[in-house]
């Protein structure tokens, strides 16, 4: 394995060298409503092997949504700490997933939680995620930041931030931040970048209000794309493809 700043393959040298991959837990479910759909978490598994083997150091925070969200739990009349806490234990399990179908691929994996629990996965320490990184392992971050009233998007800004990632990409279902949804509005226009502070201001729904604060107050640029479009993720770090970068100016 190279070295973080010199990653190694045909399409070298790539733009970023350490990142992390934010996805929604219902990326995971495909079209069956709920739950894990085994040939799409391969599909993204093998879209993740692509860009690891370009040399560069992944990080992946997933979402738990498509087994249990927190906030609809309390709004069903659940105590809101109890839900956030089973909202966590879902991401573990999407997390435990996607480890399975990376090292299915032959890419070496830790699950690392922000709940211990060593019978299944890795406690939290930074240094030793580092160490997992430069030594060519994806450190998927399972559990939030371990504290109720968090969501996911936060913890990943939380842990690119703590891993000195150089940017995060946020997959999701259209290729960047439109104006209004482009799903229902032909019209809509799509940035090319956009500031942090426009994407507070017009609620624009790429990350929630806390993760592009603190993206903001370390400088951590968000790179939003299709995760739907083949060759996406690594086409971005070759400095191709359709994405919306949000960044400070």
């Amino acid at each position: 394995m190279s070295d973080a700043g010199t990653p190694t393959g045909d399409d070298a040298p790539v733009k970023y060298n350490r990142v992390l991959l934010k996805i929604s837990g219902e990326a995971l479910m495909g079209p069956q409503g709920f739950g894990l759909h085994p040939p799409t978490v391969e599909r993204i598994a093998r879209e993740v092997k692509s860009v690891h083997d370009l040399g560069v150091q992944i990080c992946m925070v997933i979402g738990g949504g498509n087994i249990f969200r927190g906030l609809q739990g309390s709004a069903q009349g659940m105590e809101r700490t109890t839900a956030d806490y089973m909202g966590m234990l879902a991401t573990v399990m999407n997390a435990l997933g996607m480890q399975a179908a990376l090292e299915g691929l032959g890419v070496h994996t830790r699950v690392v939680s922000a709940i211990p629990m060593d019978q299944v996965c890795e406690p939290y320490i930074r240094r030793r995620a580092v160490r997992h990184l430069e030594k060519g392992r994806v450190c998927i971050f399972a559990a939030g930041t371990g504290n109720p009233y968090f969501t996911t998007d936060t913890a990943a800004t939380l842990r690119a931030s703590e891993m000195s990632c150089q940017a995060i990409f946020k997959g999701t279902k259209v290729d960047g931040v439109y104006d209004k949804d482009p799903v229902k509005h032909d019209d809509a226009k799509r940035y090319e970048t956009i500031s942090y502070d426009e994407c507070l201001a017009q609620h624009l729904g790429v990350m929630d209000a806390s993760a592009i604060a603190l993206a903001r107050d370390n400088n951590l640029p968000i790179i939003v794309f299709s995760l739907d479009e083949p060759g996406g993720f690594r086409g971005i770090l070759a400095g191709d493809g359709t994405y919306t970068t949000v960044t400070e100016t």
